[in-house]
């Protein structure tokens, strides 16, 4: 048993980065093959937060023991408000406002981790461009959270949001976060009331600066190793 756990620890290890990247892709856009929203909601929504929590444990195996014990929370929170449904929670707006801001937490617990590889090394192979695809779409995932934070403090502050059910929202916002950060902005959703207009142009600018900057970090980083 010993010797599969170590075997296991030296995969994430070394894939740790292409596990996380397949997680997060997993959990924003899993929603394009599943029309069952029931199912998504009772099933698929824990089970993709119980891979992305496994996911991103590749990213704290050499971390002081703190950050692997804070991590581990915020694991047992964000699994336990879809499991929570199964024993008829209501999805009220006080669930998903607390749902919010442990997610939020929780992708900018690993989204630090994964800046701070960004910048360490002095060299450029494959962990770094996958860990710099990693922190794109974590930055999404924080858009996504903080504006349905938002969303459901007062639910008119964005426009052109379907709100019908919490999967409805979260494809809205995930398509919005999307949209903004990749400065494609088609305008069909769009943000009502003074502070998520300001939250909304933050994150354009947090998508682009993160594009230029990781852009000048990787040039860097490829003439030094030429050198």
């Amino acid at each position: 048993m010993n010797h599969f756990y170590k075997n296991v620890n030296r995969y994430f290890h070394f894939y740790k980065y292409e596990i996380l990247v397949l997680a997060l892709l997993q959990h924003l856009f899993i929603g394009i093959f599943i029309q069952d929203l029931e199912f998504y909601i009772h099933y698929v929504w824990p089970l993709n937060m119980l891979i992305l929590g496994i996911a991103s444990s590749g990213v704290y195996i050499e971390k002081d023991q703190w950050k692997k014990n804070i991590k581990n929370i915020f694991l047992v929170i964000v699994i336990g408000f879809p499991i929570s449904l199964w024993f008829h929670f209501d999805i009220s707006s006080a669930f998903m406002i607390w749902l919010n801001i442990a997610y939020f937490l929780f992708f900018l617990f690993i989204l630090i981790e994964v800046l701070k590889f960004l910048l360490t090394p002095n060299y450029i192979n494959l962990d770094l461009i996958i860990a710099s695809i990693c922190g794109y779409l974590l930055i999404i995932e924080l858009a996504t959270f903080a504006f349905q934070y938002y969303f459901y403090r007062y639910p008119n502050c964005f426009i052109g949001v379907h709100n019908e059910n919490p999967v409805d929202t979260y494809a809205s916002f995930v398509y919005f976060s999307t949209v903004t950060i990749t400065s494609i902005g088609f305008g069909d959703i769009s943000p009502s009331i003074h502070f998520t207009k300001l939250l909304t142009s933050f994150f354009g600018i947090l998508g682009q600066l993160y594009s230029v900057l990781l852009i000048g970090i990787l040039i860097s980083k490829f003439n030094t190793k030429n050198n």
